[in-house]
């Protein structure tokens, strides 16, 4: 589906960003894979993918929160693989705490990334794809951006549906060639939920319709089908998948 497209996922080492990585690659993407953190992830996914799917692949390490690591990003991306056809924002933070507790230095360090990180490099890529004309850009967002359910998240919540208006202030800017669509998912078995407990996972479940956790891999899924050209008409939207809840 995706031979000879090149895509930048951020946050690429584990959880969803892994996942969609690992899917895209299945269908002939060539990929930069960014990090920051889990270095030894980051080379083993890279490995194996390009084993396992014969593609290119390659590892960046960069700090999304730094604008000028987000422009060594792009830079080294260019310089790999020529054109950029797909970007998937997906490197994000949350730090639970007392709404009380919450500092404003909480709120620039979660906005740094979650927003201001997406911003610089999607305003390099954008650009870059609209001198092509085509392109798809992709951010993760939350249910959270939506609704909200608890005030721990407080920052978390508002940085997310502030990457909602920048989706589709991106998709004005970048039109008509660039698709820029956002991806909203609900609880997720990712590390950044490890430490919850079974009774919370277990209320959390009951208020899902379908009744269990989402996957990494049903997230991918519907990051796969809006990059592709069956979803072309489908621009500036925020699509929840959260198994129904409520």
């Amino acid at each position: 589906m995706f031979k000879n497209k090149n895509a930048i996922i951020t946050g690429a080492s584990r959880g969803i960003g892994r996942e969609i990585a690992y899917q895209l690659a299945s269908k002939g993407c060539n990929l930069i894979i960014n990090y920051n953190n889990s270095e030894k992830k980051a080379l083993e996914l890279c490995e194996e993918i390009k084993n396992k799917f014969k593609i290119n692949a390659y590892i960046f390490k960069a700090d999304i929160s730094d604008e000028k690591e987000v422009e060594n990003l792009f830079n080294f991306s260019i310089n790999k693989l020529n054109k950029i056809d797909f970007l998937i924002n997906n490197a994000g933070i949350c730090m639970d705490m007392e709404f009380n507790d919450r500092t404003v230095s909480h709120f620039e360090k979660t906005f740094k990334i979650n927003l201001f990180g997406v911003f610089n490099l999607s305003r390099l890529v954008g650009r870059h794809m609209k001198n092509n004309k085509y392109g798809k850009i992709i951010n993760i967002s939350s249910n959270n951006s939506i609704n909200c359910f608890y005030p721990t998240s407080v920052d978390y919540d508002a940085s997310k549906a502030a990457l909602n208006s920048l989706t589709k202030n991106m998709a004005i800017e970048f039109s008509p060639y660039v698709n820029v669509n956002a991806v909203a998912p609900g609880w997720v078995e990712t590390e950044m939920n490890k430490d919850l407990t079974p009774d919370i996972m277990e209320y959390e479940k009951e208020r899902i319709l379908k009744k269990r956790i989402g996957t990494p891999k049903d997230v991918a899924n519907l990051v796969s089908f809006l990059i592709s050209d069956e979803a072309e008409y489908i621009n500036g939207e925020i699509i929840v998948i959260d198994g129904g809840m409520f």
